[in-house]
């Protein structure tokens, strides 16, 4: 389904229910209801950092003191 409660979500995305309800993914409502969009959860997933793909010069010394080299 493409709206899902926050079991449903949080299962989605590997996380568990308490993590999900920290993260800033917008739910939707239908009446009572609050619902997470499948579509709002992989965009959210789709812009977390990949592992090994970070600047380098965010982390190293030169980046710090603008020794790019």
């Amino acid at each position: 389904p493409r709206l899902m409660p926050a079991p449903s979500a949080a299962h989605y995305l590997g996380v568990s229910q308490s993590t999900l309800f920290k993260l800033p993914i917008p739910r939707r409502m239908i009446g009572a209801k609050r619902l997470y969009d499948k579509l709002d959860l992989d965009a959210y997933a789709s812009e977390l950092p990949i592992e090994g793909q970070l600047e380098e010069v965010a982390n190293s010394c030169d980046g710090l003191f603008g020794a790019n080299g």
